[in-house]
Formats: C-alpha cells, structure tokens, sequence
C-alpha cells in the first residue's frame, strides 16, 4: 500500500517568475533602506580618517576608538544625556497613554453636548503643522519661566494634544462591544470604574502603540528639545550628538556615529517589545 506523499514546506516549494522577481524586487528595497544604517555602523568602526575617504561598507581597519571618545568627549558621560532622554520619553509616555485614553473614552462612550463638533476639532489638529504653534508655545513656557526645563515638553502630553493617538483609541473603543458596559452599569460600576476596569485592560494594542509611538518620536525629537533646553547639564540625546559637529572647527564624525549606534539601541529594544501590539492596534485604526 502506498503512503501518501507529503506536502512540501512552504520555505521549500519553488518560487513562480512573478514571486521570484517581487522578492527580489523588495530584497534590493530593503537593501536601499538599510544602506544608511549599514554605513553608519560601518563608520563608527572605522579611524576618523577613514570615514570619508572609503565609502565602503567593510572597514580596512578596525577600530573601538569612537566609542570610548565619543562616552567620554562631552561635558558629562553619555550615559547622562541617555538617562535624560529616558526621563523626558518615560513621563511623556506616561501622560500620552492617561491623557489620550481619557478623552479617547469621552468621545467614544459618553455623551455631552457638542460632541461631534468637538471631535471634528480634535481631528483637525492633525492637520496643523507643528511647526505653526511653536513661537505661541515657547512665549507662554516663557512667561511661566519654564524655559530650560523638561515640563515644556512633557506639558503637552498632559493635555493630550496629540490627536492622532485620542483618534486611534477612540476608533478600537468603538470596537468594544457596548454590552460590557451595561452589565458594568447593572452591577453599580460609574464612568471611572468602567474606564479602569472593563474598558482600558481591553484597550492594550492601542495603548502599546501609543506608547510605541511616543517613545519614537519623543526620543528623536530634536526640535522642541533643542529649543526649550540651553543649558548642557540638561540636554536629551538628540541635542547632546549635535554638539558633536562644529561649522567653525573639525567634527567629531566618528564619535557621533558611535553614539548614535548606541542612542539607536533603546528604540530597537522598545520596539521589538511591543511590535505584536503595535501590529493590532494600528490594524483596528480605521475600523467603525
């Protein structure tokens, strides 16, 4: 009797012209978006000479020297400003995540008047340029002497001004059945323990993403931090690896790269840890 054959695994089967030519196709792709990242690791290993005199990617001479200048080449160590960005993007992670989770529940299960209106607003805050309300923010920080100091930066998020973040959690809360809620209400429980204990424990993709999200773009931020902080002893990573290039002096290009490679690291970290959540929330997005 004969056995009935196998199937093939799938990382085995053969490939058609047309799958073969799309993997390559987004092989090359990735390849392109990578270059940048490849080159910079590659940079960081190389001597400061060498940086710009071999382009390429394998470094004829291999070298750690960047990584301890680049620690210790500043006011204070590296790991300084590291801890000063993870203060700043831990407590506007924090706020984000209140903030937003709040006024997402309003707009999506209570009731008040001029709710549309209000959301129509919220929306339409996307479309403002960031760019647009920062000489308005930086003169009221200023007149609240807040200049030079985290909160101008962390303040905003308090509020919940990023509106992109309210709008995610707002559409997965829609997506929540209503009936959790009602037997929520039968059993005595108000708005907030509804809030605490039905709504949010259900709302973790959202609530992974944003702070995901928020990580990124706070740890990165080099704008806002590099206007609202002067003084050296509280400069973030972003401001810290500018102080590395100098338009009237020689750069420190090769120590730059070295810590940049490291300021690199956190955001890998946080999003490798997260990445199945940030999948599932940012799918239920535009759903209802």
């Amino acid at each position: 009797m004969a056995t009935p054959s196998r199937p093939i695994p799938v990382l085995f089967r053969p490939l058609k012209g047309g799958r073969v030519v799309k993997h390559i196709l987004l092989i090359g792709f990735g390849l392109v978006m990578l270059y940048p990242l490849l080159w910079m690791i590659s940079s960081s290993l190389k001597p400061e000479e060498l940086i710009f005199r071999e382009p390429g990617l394998v470094p004829s001479h291999l070298t750690f020297e960047n990584y301890t200048a680049g620690w210790t080449a500043l006011k204070h160590p590296f790991g300084y400003y590291l801890w000063n960005s993870a203060v700043v993007t831990a407590l506007s992670v924090v706020a984000n995540l209140v903030a937003c989770s709040l006024a997402a529940y309003a707009f999506a299960r209570l009731n008040f008047p001029l709710k549309k209106l209000w959301f129509a607003l919220m929306l339409g805050t996307i479309m403002l340029p960031h760019h647009v309300v920062i000489v308005p923010q930086y003169i009221m920080f200023s007149k609240l002497d807040l200049i030079n100091t985290i909160w101008p930066l962390v303040m905003p998020k308090v509020l919940a001004t990023d509106a992109f973040f309210v709008f995610l959690m707002v559409q997965f809360i829609r997506t929540l059945p209503r009936e959790l809620d009602e037997a929520a209400e039968i059993d005595g429980a108000g708005y907030w323990r509804i809030f605490i204990r039905v709504v949010m424990p259900l709302c973790v993709p959202a609530l992974a993403t944003t702070a995901i999200f928020t990580f990124i773009w706070t740890w990165n931020d080099f704008l806002s931090q590099l206007l609202y902080l002067n003084n050296p002893d509280n400069f973030t990573v972003p401001v810290a690896l500018r102080t590395f290039l100098d338009a009237s002096s020689d750069s420190s290009w090769g120590p730059m790269f070295a810590m940049s490679i490291i300021a690199l690291g956190p955001i890998f970290g946080f999003f490798l840890a997260g990445q199945k959540y940030l999948i599932r929330g940012v799918a239920t997005t535009g759903l209802k």
